[in-house]
């Protein structure tokens, strides 16, 4: 018989304030516009280590940096290829589809190894993280870890990274 264990972690501490804006298959992009993102976290074992799934003194402020990285920042998507990037002196040159162009500081910039700032891709990008951060520091691994990402309160993705 299989058993599983979870752990579910969600401080208010998990959270970020970040701006950012879509930008859809047909060239078109939505607003610049920002959110309050909460972030909540489950990863399941299926056995314990010292009655344990993972220590919550240990994943807590994992989450907490990863939070902490994006906050305050115009997040924008690396691998999007109707986005053309630039630098320039200490800003970024933001270039759509549509030619909107953007130049911000590159100090409040945080350019993302996704394909666009959905929730979705965010919430992808903090498993990845947060799995990448857990092995280093615990050698560990959960055998799920689900990333679930608030954008307003009801309203939320959720992204689950299985250990293959």
């Amino acid at each position: 018989m299989n058993t599983a264990f979870s752990i579910r972690v969600y401080k208010q501490y998990f959270n970020f304030a970040s701006s950012h804006f879509m930008l859809f298959k047909d060239g078109t992009r939505e607003p610049l516009h920002g959110h309050n993102y909460r972030v909540q976290i489950k990863g399941n074992a299926l056995e314990l280590n010292d009655d344990m799934v993972f220590d919550f003194l240990d994943i807590k402020p994992i989450v907490r940096e990863i939070c902490d990285s994006l906050d305050h920042k115009l997040l924008i998507p690396k691998n999007n290829p109707d986005l053309r990037i630039e630098t320039r002196e200490k800003n970024y040159i933001f270039i759509t589809k549509d030619e909107s162009v953007f130049s911000i500081p590159q100090t409040d910039v945080l350019i993302l190894p996704i394909e666009n700032t959905s929730a979705e891709r965010i919430a992808g990008y903090l498993a990845f993280q947060i799995r990448d951060k857990v092995m280093e520091k615990f050698q560990f691994e959960f055998k799920e870890l689900e990333i679930e990402v608030e954008e307003t309160p009801g309203q939320s993705a959720i992204f689950v990274l299985t250990k293959e």
